[in-house]
């Protein structure tokens, strides 16, 4: 039988916790730390929500490598563009590679929110050839992905010629100082020193030549001479 006593009815009240004031040093005490995550020297040029496939060739299928955002960075210094993507949870590296003048994407067949390209990535700590396949959540997004892609393409393919010029054009200057340097060498040291060491000894040889002519001529007169004056002492005696 239920009792109409409202006192009977009522629940204990819970006790409130004491404050004491007292305080506890943490046994650890934690530094703050500066995390770095290698984009510190890139600008953003592109930031969007995906999910990132890569063809297993073994087993002849798509798997997936996760759901993240997907970047375009390009370096303030370089000029060079990469792909980076990262799991949304556990930031682990889906795919890390460069945007090449040669990077091509194309529509995945039979789905316009997704597109595929070949690319030399570096997410597992070394160069593997991958085909990728990456699906936004719209139609738009990916087709500012490909566009931005192929204008990325395209504005490296400017820098790389850009730069082999500029490569060849000093190639060029140092050869002309090397060959300048060169000759100037031959001529001084190789040069004339050869012809002067050469018409030195002529004349060395000339000179000791003429010597002995001389002295051979004396020679003849003198005995010329001797043999005369025998001749005329026979004559008178």
């Amino acid at each position: 039988m239920a009792s109409n006593d409202p006192e009977r009815n009522e629940e204990p009240a819970a006790v409130e916790d004491e404050d004491t004031g007292a305080q506890v040093a943490p046994i650890v005490k934690l530094e703050e730390v500066a995390v770095t995550t290698g984009e510190e020297n890139e600008d953003s040029i592109l930031d969007l929500k995906s999910k990132l496939y890569r063809f297993d060739k073994d087993g002849n299928q798509w798997k997936e490598r996760g759901g993240g955002s997907v970047k375009l960075l390009k370096h303030k210094e370089t000029g060079k563009v990469r792909l980076v993507m990262r799991q949304s949870k556990t930031l682990k590296i889906c795919a890390n590679h460069l945007v090449i003048a040669s990077t091509s994407v194309q529509e995945h067949s039979g789905n316009e929110k997704s597109c595929v390209w070949h690319a030399a990535d570096f997410a597992e700590g070394e160069v593997k050839d991958e085909l990728f396949c990456i699906r936004f959540g719209s139609i738009e997004n990916c087709k500012k992905f490909m566009e931005t892609m192929q204008e990325v393409a395209e504005s490296q393919q400017d820098r790389e010629e850009n730069e082999d010029a500029a490569n060849a054009a000093g190639l060029l200057e140092n050869l002309r100082v090397d060959d300048g340097n060169t000759n100037g060498q031959v001529n001084v040291e190789n040069t004339n020193g050869k012809v002067n060491d050469e018409n030195t000894n002529r004349k060395v040889n000339v000179g000791n030549t003429n010597g002995k002519v001389n002295d051979e001529n004396t020679n003849k007169q003198a005995s010329d001479e001797n043999t005369n004056e025998q001749a005329n002492e026979s004559t008178r005696a």
